[in-house]
């Protein structure tokens, strides 16, 4: 922002002195200007409450009479707010009246002055009248009228009121990542026991979004009571009855094997029962590669999709079966569009201690992917959280890291560690999660009754896309 007046910024060690009725001339003039951005569009609608779409949506503005995305015409009112309340009078001042008449538009990257000037002074009330004008950068008006203030009798100077950072929440990378599967086909899942409210809505749903096509399998006659119940319409869907969760998780994981189903989704059954029947090596769904969850989190103060691994299902991961996860979450990470993933191996600490054993696994899987043990991705560590995040932190630390501070992958020392990191994003930053099973013959939805819509649709939207790519040889995330 860039201003005249006696205001000097608003940040630490700034102050503001304002122009007292009797100090105020005719003619006086004070300014300041903003560039507006989409930022800047979206914070007007939160605290006014104007979503109107011409604003928000450039799809429904490309139609509009000026075929792009404008802003109110109030956000350029309230920077004449600004010069007047902070500049001219400034601190003290009271709005009496405000008459706009708006000329032209103003566009995402346009940059606005708002000027003010002194055309008459009332002595009665103290009651200053200025000429307000908005121009763009082009020097055409955009906004014209009048402002009537109160302006201030007593002088005051005193250190500027520091504002508060603004954090935007968004959720539009979950929607770009189901926007990818708009052109595949919905990817037919076995459902295995849906037999709850939000399991059943959770595969409708993901059915309606075009993503699964679903199998519902588990006893019959709940499945339908369960659906008659909360109104959801399973008549289009086949079901394949199963007397109770046990067998419902077998039925499911043998129609995957048999190929009639391209993927298999948790119900309201326990993540151990489903998971057994995947692991039996005579009937199950193991290939050569250990099987492994990845979180897809989509984290509001991070630039890019972050994939942590593994919280859910290896405990106690042995080096071995680190080489496993992390190849399995590279793989992944190409599917959903990483040319090259970047993988942070998480400890405690960024030097290799030997008193921490997974300083010294962290040591030998970046070895083994110099080695080509490990292929695909760019591997390093160890690296403590801070580090790995935080490319600040660790410069301060003297890192130099072709990984710390842009990762794709966080690889978790164990899964209690890896599942309070989920947890925190998710409470703490309100990340956004997705959650798949990897190293299997086909992707393993698991979703949790706490789930919302969103995150069990770009669960789902994971696996259309893993799916997809296990339909070509080359870009398969098992090994057979």
């Amino acid at each position: 922002m860039l201003a005249s007046g006696d205001a000097v910024g608003n940040g630490v060690g700034a102050v503001v002195e304002n122009v007292t009725f009797d100090e105020i001339q005719i003619g006086q003039t004070a300014s300041l200007s903003r560039q507006l951005t989409l930022m800047d569009v979206e914070l007007f609608a939160t605290v006014s409450g104007n979503i109107n779409p011409a604003h928000l949506d450039p799809k429904f503005a490309a139609d509009s009479r000026f075929q792009k995305v404008i802003g109110p015409g109030m956000w350029s009112g309230s920077l004449i707010s600004g010069v007047l309340g902070t500049y001219l009078p400034g601190a003290g001042s009271l709005y009496a009246g405000q008459s706009l008449q708006f000329r032209r538009p103003v566009g995402l990257g346009d940059v606005v002055t708002a000027t003010v000037t002194v055309i008459e002074k009332r002595p009665a009330k103290n009651l200053v009248v200025f000429e307000c004008v908005c121009t763009n950068q082009d020097g055409e008006v955009v906004v014209l009228g009048t402002a009537e203030v109160i302006a201030p009798t007593q002088k005051v100077i005193r250190p500027a009121h520091e504002l508060p950072q603004i954090q935007m929440i968004r959720h539009d990378k979950h929607d770009a990542l189901l926007a990818k599967c708009d052109e595949l086909p919905p990817v037919v899942t076995a459902v295995a026991y849906p037999c709850d409210a939000s399991s059943l809505q959770g595969a409708v749903e993901a059915a309606q979004a075009g993503l699964i096509e679903p199998i519902l399998v588990g006893p019959e006659a709940l499945i339908r009571e369960v659906a008659a119940s909360n109104g959801l319409d399973i008549g289009g869907y086949r079901i394949v009855d199963a007397a109770h969760s046990r067998a419902a998780a077998a039925a499911a994981v043998a129609l995957a094997r048999t190929g009639e189903a391209e993927a298999v989704m948790k119900g309201s059954l326990h993540t151990d029962e489903l998971m057994a029947e995947v692991v039996k090596k005579e009937t199950g769904l193991r290939t050569g590669s250990r099987i492994s969850h990845v979180f897809v989190m989509n984290v509001p103060t991070y630039p890019k999709t972050l994939l942590i691994t593994d919280a859910a299902i290896n405990i106690y991961p042995t080096l071995e079966d680190k080489v496993h996860i992390v190849q399995n979450s590279i793989n992944l990470a190409k599917v959903l569009g990483v040319e090259t993933p970047r993988v942070a191996i998480l400890s405690a600490v960024e030097t290799i201690n030997p008193k921490i054993n997974t300083t010294l696994e962290a040591a030998a899987l970046c070895k083994m992917a110099d080695r080509g043990q490990i292929t695909g991705g760019i591997l390093d560590g160890p690296l403590a959280f801070d580090n790995a995040i935080s490319a600040e932190a660790a410069r301060t630390k003297g890192i130099t890291s072709p990984v710390a501070g842009q990762p794709d992958i966080l690889l978790a020392p164990d899964l209690e560690a890896g599942n309070m990191l989920v947890k925190q994003l998710s409470f703490l930053a309100h990340a956004d999660a997705a959650g798949i099973v990897l190293g299997a013959k086909v992707p393993i939805i698991l979703t949790s009754r706490a789930d919302n819509v969103r995150a069990r649709l770009a669960s789902c939207a994971v696996a259309s896309q893993v799916a997809a790519a296990q339909r070509q040889p080359k870009l398969a995330l098992a090994a057979e």
